[in-house]
């Protein structure tokens, strides 16, 4: 690891420990538990009947007393009863304290004196709005990123933060800010990390930073991708001019390369000869170049490689020297 890349990791806050962790909690399937709440009404409802048609005080009262407590066992009994769609969690707490997590969908029965709350496990997405910042160069930048998370413990997820959607929400929009500050939209080193020329491990930093961010919300980081990089308005145009400069001059160096390789080729094709014909011995020189007509023949031939504009011959009806 770089001194950079230790200086970066130094700077994620360290979070602290969670103090509670998602474990199942103890339930079972609410069909029975249905059924004999369903019976229970029932047996309320036929009481209450007999109630009525009983003459007798003591057995009105009687009857209308266990009609009572029928109805409250059923409803006491139906009230734990819990519908749980798949990519959803309930959270179960007992008099304030964690009692589990339910994550297996269906029709459940818990404790009817708990209180469930209700917490999406599914896959979300989190676009960050457009942020202007500037980058290791000072230059002002704009960029965007977007997230994908989902829950990944519940309970750290209920009890460790107060919404754990606005925490994941605020804490991706530090951590693109933090990468952006570190890192410079274009390197001037050939070997350094930008924005724009490694964005590849750039969001691998940027997924590693925002993990350790909200690791103490319960939620796991899928995926992290910039959606948006560009230059501030009030210096895209003087970047634009300084790239194109760079592409210009890094054209230009490739021409000269080959114009250089091709000067080389057509010194030596010449001092080798022309090649060998039924009448003609490999070797035979095709002109004699003394040093100065081969800087001449180079000066040529550079102009001719090298120049943007088609070369205008010249006629020369003397010599070399003359």
């Amino acid at each position: 690891m770089s001194a950079h890349d230790a200086s970066a990791t130094a700077d994620v806050p360290e979070m602290p420990a969670p103090r509670v962790r998602e474990f199942p909690a103890h339930s079972i399937g609410g069909g029975l538990a249905l059924l004999l709440g369903l019976l229970g009404l029932a047996a309320t409802a036929a009481l209450f009947a007999g109630a009525s048609a009983a003459s007798a005080p003591g057995a009105k009262g009687g009857l209308v007393v266990a009609g009572v407590l029928v109805f409250l066992a059923a409803v006491i009994a139906m009230r734990g009863l819990n519908t749980v769609a798949p990519g959803e969690a309930r959270v179960v707490q007992l008099l304030g304290r964690y009692r589990g997590t339910i994550r297996q969908d269906g029709l459940r029965w818990v404790n009817p004196f708990t209180s469930r709350t209700r917490i999406s496990t599914r896959v979300r997405n989190h676009e960050t709005a457009v942020l202007k910042v500037n980058d290791a160069y000072g230059n002002p930048i704009e960029l965007a990123a977007v997230v994908v998370w989902k829950v990944q413990d519940t309970a750290q997820a209920t009890f460790e933060v107060d919404d754990f959607a606005e925490f994941v929400a605020t804490q991706t929009e530090t951590a693109v800010r933090h990468i952006a500050i570190e890192y410079p939209y274009d390197a001037h080193e050939e070997d350094g990390l930008s924005l724009r020329g490694n964005a590849e491990e750039i969001t691998e930093k940027l997924a590693v930073e925002l993990q350790a961010r909200v690791e103490a919300a319960g939620v796991r980081v899928v995926e992290s991708r910039f959606t948006h990089l560009a230059y501030a308005p009030e210096i895209a145009s003087a970047m634009l001019q300084r790239q194109q400069a760079g592409a210009v001059v890094a054209a230009r160096r490739q021409i000269v390369d080959g114009a250089v390789g091709m000067v080389e080729a057509a010194l030596a094709r010449i001092a080798m000869g022309a090649p060998p014909t039924p009448f003609r011995q490999w070797g035979k020189d095709i002109v004699e170049l003394d040093e100065e007509r081969k800087a001449a023949m180079v000066s040529n031939l550079m102009v001719v490689l090298c120049g943007d504009r088609a070369p205008q011959p010249v006629l020369n009806t003397g010599t070399l020297y003359q």
